[in-house]
């Protein structure tokens, strides 16, 4: 799992210079935190170990969809040339 870097303070101080008051900007910055610190993040690391055996399945159909469509088409082939 990842952390996430969340400035709180310099969220605050954006909150506050829209107009925001400042209670109200640190409670939806602590609920902005909480939030992220709860979350779940995937890397690009976790992807590419879960991708990895959908990537060998890919190119293993690849080549039998090859194979097949070179059969089809020597059978093909043979039942034109012998009429």
């Amino acid at each position: 799992m990842t952390a996430v870097t969340f400035d709180t303070l310099k969220f605050v101080k954006t909150l506050e210079a829209s107009g925001m008051p400042a209670p109200q900007a640190e409670a939806v910055a602590a609920a902005v935190r909480d939030s992220t610190d709860s979350a779940d993040l995937v890397t690009r690391k976790d992807l590419q170990i879960e991708l990895a055996p959908i990537k060998a399945d890919i190119a293993l159909l690849k080549w039998m969809v090859g194979a097949i469509v070179a059969g089809v088409m020597a059978l093909v082939i043979k039942a034109f040339l012998h009429v």
